[in-house]
C-alpha cells in the first residue's frame, strides 16, 4: 500500500511562496488519514456483526426446525444400546446363472419374555404351548415364574404366529424385528447352498452367518456392505437342477439304492451347472449333524464332494490315454489281455472270469472294460509316469471348488506307489476319489486335452489350462468312450441325437476292518455329450443300487447308473440348449428290396 505522506515536498514550497503555514498541510493530511482509518474499521466491524448474524439465524433455524419434527413425530421410549460393533443383519442374496433366486432375506419377528412385565403368566403359557406345539406349558411357567428378566422364547415366527402371540394381550411378551435367510426352492441345490443361522443376536437384529456350503465358503463376500447388496451368482442352473434331481431320485428309489449322486459340468469352463446328492435336506429347517455313527448315513453329507470312492473302471481310460500320449500305442495297438494275470502272489481276473484275449485292440480294452489288457499297459507306463500323470488331472488332491466340505475330501492313494498299486489304480482299485474329482479328470481330458478346475461360479472368460495330453489322444479317448455306448457295457446309456460316450465302473464297497463287502457296490457312469464336439460332462454315481427286475438282482453300473444317465441327458440336454444331432445313415448298407 503506497502512504501519502504528510508533509509533501511539492506543497510545503508552494505555501513557503504564498506565504502559507507549512503545518496547517500537515494537520490536514493527518486528519484525512484518521478518517480513512475509521471508516475501513467501520467497514470491518459491520462486516463481522453481518456475519455472525446470519450464523445465529441459521443455528436457531435448524434447532427450530428439529424442535418442529420431534413435536410432529410418534413418542417412542429410548433403547439402551448394547456395547460392541453394531449388528449387520443384511446378506446378499445368491442366484443361479440366469439370475434366479437361491437365496435371499426375508423380515420376520423373534419373540421374547419380560417376566417382571408379565400379568398373567399361567395364561401365557398355556396358550404359548398351544400356538407352539413343540414347547412345554409347565416348562414355560417355571421360566416365567423364576429370576430371569429376559427369556428368548422363538427366534422366528411366521406372520400367523405373531398375530396368535399378539392376541394373548401379555405386556411382558414382545417383539424384534429380525432377518432370517430364505431359500424358496426348498431342498433343490441344498448341498451347494448349504445354509445359514443366526450368529450375534440383539432384540432388535440378527447376525446371519453362514455355515455349510457357498453360505459358508462366500460368508465374508455376501455380508460386506461394501458389495451394496449384489448378489453372488453361481454357475448352477436352477432348471437343470431341478430336472437332473427328479431323475436321480427316481433312479435311487428304483433301484433301491442307498444314496446317489450326479455331477453335470461344462468341459471348457469347469462350471459345475448341476450337482445333486441324495438324500438331501431342506436348508430352511438344517437338521443336525450326526454325533455317532457314518457321516454318510447323514442328509447333509454332500456324496458329489465329500464322497470319496473307489470308482473302478472308469479310470481305465485314464490309463490307455496316458499310453497312447507317451507313443507306447495306438487306439488299434493289439495288447496281452490274456486272463488271468498273475504278478507275484497277486492275479488279475476279470469280471466274472472272463477271459477277453488273448489280445484286444487298446479300444477293445475300453469297450470290455478288461482289468488284464488294462494292467499291462500301466506296466508300460510304469509307477512314476503314472502318478504323476494322476496328480496332472487334481486327481491326488483335494478339488478347489468353492465348498468349504472340498478341503476335508482329499482323494485316498497308496503312501508307496509300488507296481502293484500301479497295476490296481489303472483299473480305479486301490485309489478313491469323489465324483466332483472325476468330472473334472474326464473334463480335462475330453475337451482337447486341457486342465479344467471345477467351480460353482459363472465365468465370464476362462483362459485355457495346461496341455494334459494332445488333441488327438482327446479325440481318440472320446471315440473310445463312444464305442463303449455303441457296442460295449454302457449299451443303455445312448440317448437318440446326442452322441453320448462314457465308461462304467462297478467298484466293492471296502468294509471298515478291510476287504470289500461281495454285494455291495458303488457303481458309476462318467460320460461326455456330444462325442463329436463335446459340451459337458456327467458323472452317476449310485450307492448299493441294484436292478431288481429279473430273476436276479443286477448290481453293476450298466444296469444301474448308466441308465439313470440316460435319462438325465434326455431331460437336460434341450434345457442346456443342445439340438439334437441328426444322424444320417450309411448309403451303402441299404438294401433295394422293390425295383417299382
Amino acid at each position: 500500500m503506497i502512504r501519502t505522506p504528510l508533509r509533501p515536498l511539492a506543497r510545503i514550497l508552494k505555501a513557503r511562496e504564498t506565504g502559507e503555514n507549512p503545518d496547517a498541510i500537515e494537520a490536514e493530511n493527518l486528519r484525512l488519514r484518521r478518517e480513512e482509518h475509521r471508516d475501513r474499521d467501520r467497514l470491518q466491524a459491520e462486516t463481522r456483526l453481518l456475519v455472525l448474524s446470519v450464523v445465529f439465524f441459521c443455528a436457531f433455524g435448524v434447532i427450530g426446525a428439529r424442535m418442529g419434527l420431534l413435536a410432529a413425530s410418534v413418542p417412542e421410549e429410548p433403547r439402551a444400546q448394547a456395547g460392541g460393533a453394531a449388528i449387520v443383519a443384511q446378506r446378499s442374496d445368491i442366484t443361479d446363472r440366469n439370475g434366479r433366486i437361491l437365496a435371499t432375506n426375508m423380515f420376520t419377528h423373534s419373540l421374547y419374555a419380560q417376566p417382571p412385565l408379565m400379568i398373567d403368566k399361567a395364561k401365557a403359557a398355556k396358550e404359548l404351548a398351544a400356538i407352539f406345539p413343540e414347547m412345554d406349558e409347565e416348562k414355560l411357567l417355571k421360566d416365567f415364574s423364576g429370576k430371569r428378566k429376559f427369556l428368548w422364547i422363538r427366534k422366528k415366527l411366521s406372520p400367523e404366529q405373531k398375530q396368535a402371540v399378539h392376541d394373548i394381550g401379555d405386556p411382558g411378551l414382545l417383539f424384534g424385528p429380525r432377518e432370517m435367510r430364505l431359500y424358496p426352492n426348498g431342498a433343490l441345490a441344498a448341498h451347494v447352498l448349504g445354509g445359514a443361522t443366526f450368529g450375534r443376536e440383539g432384540v432388535h437384529s440378527a447376525e446371519v452367518i453362514g455355515v455349510a456350503g457357498v453360505e459358508k465358503a462366500f460368508d465374508d463376500y455376501l455380508r460386506d456392505p461394501a458389495q451394496e447388496g449384489r448378489p453372488l451368482q453361481l454357475s448352477i442352473d436352477l432348471t437343470v437342477q431341478s430336472a437332473m434331481r427328479e431323475v436321480l431320485y427316481g433312479g435311487m428309489k428304483l433301484m433301491n439304492a442307498k444314496g446317489a449322486a450326479a455331477v453335470l459340468m461344462d468341459v471348457y469352463t469347469g462350471e459345475i451347472v448341476s450337482m445333486v446328492s441324495l438324500p438331501d435336506f431342506d436348508p430352511n429347517d438344517r437338521p443336525r449333524q450326526l454325533i455317532k455313527g457314518d457321516p454318510a448315513d447323514s442328509p447333509l453329507f454332500n456324496r458329489a464332494v465329500q464322497g470319496v470312492y473307489e470308482l473302478g473302471s472308469t479310470f481305465k481310460i485314464f490309463t490307455t490315454a496316458q499310453a497312447m500320449e507317451l507313443g507306447l500305442v495306438g487306439a488299434e495297438t493289439m495288447v496281452d489281455a490274456d486272463a488271468p494275470m498273475r504278478w507275484g502272489k497277486f492275479t488279475i481276473r476279470e469280471y466274472r472270469n472272463h477271459n477277453y484275449g488273448p489280445k484286444l485292440s487298446v479300444t477293445d480294452v475300453i469297450v470290455k472294460s478288461s482289468n488284464v489288457g488294462t494292467a499291462r499297459l500301466a506296466m508300460r507306463i510304469g509307477n512314476t509316469r503314472q502318478k504323476e500323470f494322476m496328480a496332472q488331472l487334481g486327481l491326488l488332491e483335494a478339488t478347489p471348488v468353492e465348498l468349504v466340505e472340498a478341503p476335508g475330501a482329499a482323494p485316498i492313494y497308496p503312501s508307496n506307489w509300488s507296481e502293484i498299486s500301479t497295476i490296481t489304480a489303472s483299473y480305479g482299485h486301490g485309489i478313491a476319489a469323489s465324483p466332483l474329482h472325476l468330472a473334472a479328470a474326464y473334463s480335462s481330458l475330453l475337451n482337447g486335452g486341457t486342465l479344467v478346475r471345477p467351480t460353482l461360479l459363472k465365468q465370464r472368460t476362462v483362459e485355457p489350462g495346461p496341455r494334459i495330453v494332445s488333441q488327438a489322444v482327446s479325440a481318440a479317448s472320446r471315440e473310445m468312450l463312444r464305442q463303449v455306448i455303441v457296442r460295449g457295457t454302457a449299451s443303455f446309456g445312448a440317448v437318440p441325437g446326442y452322441e453320448v460316450g462314457g465308461k462304467t465302473g462297478t467298484a466293492e464297497k471296502p468294509k471298515p476292518n478291510g476287504g470289500y463287502y461281495a454285494e455291495k457296490n458303488i457303481n458309476t457312469f462318467a460320460s461326455v455329450f456330444p462325442v463329436s464336439d463335446p459340451k459337458y460332462v456327467l458323472i452317476v454315481s449310485m450307492d448299493e443300487a441294484a436292478d431288481t427286475s429279473g430273476d436276479k438282482p443286477k448290481r453293476t453300473a450298466g444296469w444301474t447308473a448308466v441308465p439313470v444317465a440316460a435319462e438325465v441327458i434326455r431331460r437336460t440336454a434341450p434345457l442346456l440348449g443342445l439340438p439334437p444331432i441328426i444322424e444320417t445313415s450309411d448309403v451303402s448298407a441299404l438294401t433295394l428290396t422293390s425295383s417299382e
